[in-house]
């Protein structure tokens, strides 16, 4: 059976010798003169609880608990100690991180209640960090490379957002870019985490189920349907996350309803009469522009605003290849485990070809072609002889618009460059609109303005 260990730290011989003999029975003590002393001793041991006098030689105990939250003790309970019921000074300790406060000369009942009261709390803490360390390896969230600057600041950003319990959150990205292990992510790091997380793929349901899907639908509703009626994907997520996917497939009439639950959390179901209230938060996700949708009429202005509270955009692959190699090497060791194989890196001509292929399908499909070559080949790194299918795939690639067709020369292209000039060519022709320029081009116009950014352009 673990036993805790707990650190004292006190000047006074004769306080040390009795709790070290009122605790010893039931947890390993160890004791420590200073502060000095104690920040020795967590260099080299870990402890779970501190019980740390606030007048004491040296660095006093205020600046002892500082050093300890700087140097990595955030996982101990801390007590304080203090001879003197000094109000102001207990206040400092509480804020700078300490679990609780016990006043001299202490009561050993009062003593054992709240020793045993903070480890039950860093007990459930670490469980829940164990919990949390599950749910990324099971749902797949620990695929998240950052060395580009786009992805790191979409990190940043969906680990700030994490910290608001019902901000409403639009993520915005091309097919394969991650948006739902975003979301995931987000809700892996909130204080939702531990409920559930619902998902739901808007254009993926026919328009005469998309209510019954979000909201459910009472008893005799529908025929053929539940006889006791269904809970509804929003049901489902009570006290969690609801992910809406493709966002802007929703139907104007559903579009109309979730505005109204958005505003109020509340809902009826399909076919009732009960109003019925939810607390949840909403991550929404879209491969297209909602704000061109909303010009064009398909989506309404105020659910997009609504939606729009914290905005995150997913840059695609091709404009994030610090992350190609790094991706690659990823999947590699997460496939050789799968698939018994030994693969360990990546020939340099294998290199240069995977930095210049265009990724359309994003990450998922970077994951897919590395699940290919780890479970065909057998070698010990990827090589070009292996990409010949991807070629095949891209059609010797070949890039073709109409009755114009471009081939890649053979001594290979700047795509950094032709993207550029290319960006350039759709401003100058749509004379800076760069809604009308990312049209020209085929892509949203939240990726446009990321590329203008990316490659310094200026533009009006």
């Amino acid at each position: 059976m673990y036993r805790y260990k707990i650190l004292i730290i006190d000047d006074d011989r004769l306080l040390q010798n009795s709790l070290n003999k009122i605790l010893s029975g039931n947890y390993d003590v160890v004791i420590a003169g200073s502060g000095e002393a104690a920040l020795q001793i967590l260099k080299n041991q870990d402890v779970d609880l501190i019980l740390l006098d606030i007048r004491l030689p040296g660095i006093d105990g205020i600046e002892t608990l500082r050093q300890i939250k700087i140097t990595g003790g955030n996982d101990c309970g801390i007590i304080m100690m203090t001879a003197y019921e000094d109000v102001k000074t207990v206040i400092t300790s509480m804020k700078a991180g300490a679990s609780d406060y016990l006043v001299k000369p202490l009561d050993i009942e009062e003593l054992e209640i709240i020793i045993e009261k903070t480890l039950d709390n860093i007990r459930l803490k670490r469980e829940i960090e164990e919990l949390r360390k599950q749910y990324i390896r099971e749902f797949d969230i620990d695929n998240i490379i950052a060395e580009s600057q786009g992805i790191r600041d979409a990190l940043k950003l969906a680990n700030s957002v994490a910290q608001s319990d019902d901000t409403t959150i639009l993520i915005e990205g091309e097919t394969g870019t991650g948006k739902e292990v975003i979301a995931k992510t987000i809700h892996c790091h909130s204080r939702r985490f531990g409920k559930p997380f619902i998902s739901i793929n808007c254009g993926a349901i026919s328009k005469e189920l998309i209510e019954s899907e979000l909201f459910g639908y009472e008893k005799g509703t529908f025929t053929g349907g539940l006889q006791e009626g269904k809970k509804g994907k929003i049901e489902l997520a009570e006290s969690g996350t609801l992910f809406l996917d493709e966002i802007s497939e929703l139907l104007p009439y559903s579009q109309v309803n979730l505005l109204r639950f958005l505003e109020e959390k509340e809902f009826y179901r399909v076919g009732g009469t009960e109003k019925k209230k939810v607390d949840i938060r909403v991550i929404a996700a879209t491969n297209k522009s909602l704000e061109e949708a909303v010009r064009k009429g398909t989506f309404r202005s105020d659910l997009y605003y609504r939606l729009n509270v914290a905005k995150i955009f997913l840059p695609p692959l091709r404009e994030r290849k610090e992350d190609i190699i790094s991706l690659i090497l990823f999947f590699m060791n997460k496939f050789n485990e799968k698939f018994g194989k030994n693969f360990h890196g990546i020939s340099r001509e294998a290199q240069k070809e995977l930095l210049q292929n265009p990724w359309v399908g994003n990450v998922r499909e970077l994951r897919n072609f590395v699940e290919r070559v780890i479970l065909v080949e057998n070698d010990s790194e990827i090589r070009p002889n292996h990409l010949s299918f991807m070629r095949n795939h891209l059609g010797n690639n070949s890039l073709t618009n109409g009755d114009q067709e471009w081939e890649i020369p053979p001594a290979g292209i700047d795509l950094d460059e032709l993207v550029r000039k290319l960006i350039l060519q759709a401003l100058e022709r749509s004379h800076g609109n760069k809604a009308q320029a990312a049209k020209l081009l085929g892509m949203s116009r939240p990726t446009m303005v990321y590329r203008i950014e990316k490659y310094g352009i200026k533009s009006n």
